[in-house]
């Protein structure tokens, strides 16, 4: 077996596998419009390349984690990765609307198979509150990916063109293989002993959808994954068609909301070995609910600057960075033997709730920025209903 990295290169490796993902949906985010007008298509065209992106990245976390369980994580990740690439590549070529929403699609489900194997080798790797703790290492480091891609993609869009992104996304994708296939051993300490088929698959999820603990974490991690994915679907266009930002303020702009996530990670990841996970958990959601709340107010009071949209949103991600990693670890900890399966089935969960919800907040955006400000506002507020109603079915 080769040698298992230091603690620090180990998390950093993870953060960078699960930080492709969102840095794949955040960089060409400014780039949105400027698609439209390239391949002569419509707003509501240009957003299924996002819709889709979200389709496959949970079809993708549906098939990842039960094969990884069976035939070992490295292998399985080296595979994704390849098949990000190769997405990658069409998307920077893509001649029509349809090539590039297909190609995201397949983008997808390579990148879910990098986000699904990094909890599975955490949960392999590490014992009780300590996956709560890596898991916040892990979404602290990966925090600089929403906050350093919409700035980046600004800058490639406003001197390169949107195809620009996917160019940088490809790059990304090689270095990552070479770290792994460098650095990564096989962290699987036993292999399922049934092959991997439709049946044993829907066994596995059937055993977990009968686990009142890990349904409470998921409809957690469901309304955060909301929430912030009514914020990114519908950022780009309320911020460039409603409020007029230039693709490189927005990408300024979606900066700042997200230095929000990267403070409630930064907090989770030095309190969580204190104060326990269920109380940073329950921390993360008041402050969601608070931020989402906020932003209403500030809609009702007649605030319709970008900044009267843009800080509440940073409060709610500040609230996300403090309750995601918490809400994930409460998810996979009963589940060590079938940690890849169990992490396959949360992220479905999430990215499901959240391709669902940006697409009925794009869907009713008109000339108001009130769907986003009701979306974040309305998941932000159920995770912490949620929360606070289930406390004994989280013991």
């Amino acid at each position: 077996m080769m040698p298992r990295p230091n603690p620090t290169a180990l998390t950093a490796l993870l953060a960078l596998l699960t930080g492709i993902a969102p840095m794949s949906v955040d960089m060409y985010l400014a780039s949105l419009p400027d698609i439209a007008r390239s391949l002569v298509t419509s707003d509501a065209q240009v957003q299924l390349t996002l819709s889709f992106y979200l389709v496959g990245f949970a079809i993708g976390q549906v098939i990842w984690g039960p094969i990884s369980d069976r035939h070992g994580r490295r292998p399985i990740l080296l595979t994704a990765i390849s098949v990000f690439i190769v997405a990658s590549v069409v998307c920077t070529i893509a001649p029509s609307i349809e090539v590039l929403i297909a190609a995201r699609f397949v983008q997808a489900v390579g990148g879910a198979g990098m986000t699904v194997l990094a909890r599975a080798v955490v949960r392999d790797v590490y014992e009780g509150l300590a996956v709560a703790r890596e898991l916040s290492r892990m979404t602290a480091v990966m925090a600089l990916a929403p906050l350093l891609a919409p700035l980046l993609g600004g800058v490639l869009q406003t001197f390169f063109g949107w195809r620009a992104n996917f160019v940088v996304l490809t790059a990304i994708g090689v270095s990552t293989a070479a770290l792994v296939a460098l650095l990564l051993p096989e962290t699987l300490r036993s292999r399922a002993p049934e092959p991997v088929s439709f049946g044993s698959i829907f066994r596995s999820y059937r055993t977990f959808a009968s686990d009142r603990t890990f349904l409470t974490y998921s409809g957690l991690l469901i309304c955060a994954f909301g929430g912030l994915f009514a914020w990114i679907s519908a950022s780009a266009f309320v911020l460039q068609n409603l409020y007029r930002l230039t693709p490189f303020e927005f990408g300024l702009a979606f900066a700042v909301g997200s230095v929000g996530y990267l403070i409630g990670t930064w907090i989770a990841a030095h309190i969580v070995a204190r104060v326990g996970l269920d109380r940073t958990l329950g921390l993360g959601c008041v402050v969601m609910a608070g931020g989402g709340a906020a932003g209403v107010l500030a809609l009702l009071f007649g605030f319709t600057s970008a900044t009267a949209l843009v800080l509440p949103v940073a409060v709610f991600l500040a609230g996300l960075g403090l309750a995601l990693p918490q809400a994930q670890a409460g998810a996979l900890l009963p589940f060590p033997e079938r940690a890849g399966t169990a992490s396959s089935l949360v992220g479905f969960l999430q990215q499901t709730a959240g391709a669902v919800v940006g697409a009925i907040v794009v869907h009713l955006l008109g000339q108001s920025a009130w769907p986003l400000a009701i979306g974040v506002a309305v998941m932000g507020c159920g995770a912490f209903v949620l929360w606070a109603l289930t406390h004994e079915m989280r013991k």
